[in-house]
């Protein structure tokens, strides 16, 4: 298993797809799922499945996504988020490559690699009783923590025309890049978003742009708080006013 450590926003879930896809398993499945986004109960179905009649609206027998990803990757993003009972159960499946579905008693064999990411410092979820130690230990094998994105300046520019080049192709534009002045206020700028925030101002300034480069005004700091990532309908909602 690999273990992914690092703010909200960083790209965690990019290092993960990297991963996968540099390992011999880059030909099969890779499926990714948000441990903190799912109920409990819907969770432990998704990743094990489930037998007809386990629960309400279990209307069918289901395959869960270990079942499914057979020779693949599995990525489990915020593992943190997850309660003691589920923590062993996912133990089992890692250490002894066997499953149950909900509402089952017989085993199933699986056969896929464990990702893991988090955002919490799980050496303190672990002396606070909130994650088992066992799981602790056996994920944490290897792992990578992905520096903030003020940490690592440099990376900016890069990123930037990554997604410049992304969102030209999405939106139909064809923008070349960017002024001095403004991979200098990216470069200058904290970033507590990280990653995703950067994405979403790059974003936003393809939608808006008018001209072939995109420049200060157009990526509009001023209209863009630090904690908030602001959806596309509103970036495109914005695009429209202006262009009235």
């Amino acid at each position: 298993p690999v273990l992914v450590l690092g703010e909200t926003g960083t790209g965690k879930g990019m290092i993960a797809r990297l991963i996968h896809l540099k390992s011999a398993r880059k030909g099969r499945k890779f499926l990714a799922i948000n441990c903190g986004t799912i109920p409990e109960t819907l969770l432990e179905s998704e990743l094990f499945g489930h037998k007809r009649g386990a629960f309400t609206g279990a209307v069918s027998d289901k395959k869960g996504l270990l079942e499914e990803g057979g020779g693949g990757t599995i990525f489990l993003d915020e593992i943190s988020n997850t309660s003691l009972s589920f923590q062993g159960k996912l133990l089992e499946a890692i250490e002894e490559k066997i499953i149950r579905r909900v509402g089952e008693t017989v085993t199933r064999n699986i056969d896929v690699r464990f990702l893991f990411a988090t955002n919490r410092d799980l050496e303190i979820e672990v002396e606070d009783g909130r994650f088992r130690r066992d799981l602790y230990y056996r994920i944490n094998v290897f792992n990578i923590e992905v520096p903030p994105l003020r940490e690592r300046a440099s990376d900016i520019p890069l990123l930037a025309q990554y997604f410049l080049a992304r969102y030209n192709k999405e939106i139909g534009k064809r923008i070349d890049g960017f002024t001095a002045d403004t991979v200098q206020r990216l470069c200058e700028y904290m970033w507590s978003g990280n990653v995703r925030e950067l994405q979403n101002v790059i974003e936003r300034a393809v939608v808006l742009a008018k001209g072939n480069i995109i420049s200060v005004k157009d990526i509009g700091f001023d209209k863009v708080r630090r904690d908030e990532i602001i959806p596309l309908k509103e970036i495109r909602r914005e695009a429209i006013i202006e262009a009235l």
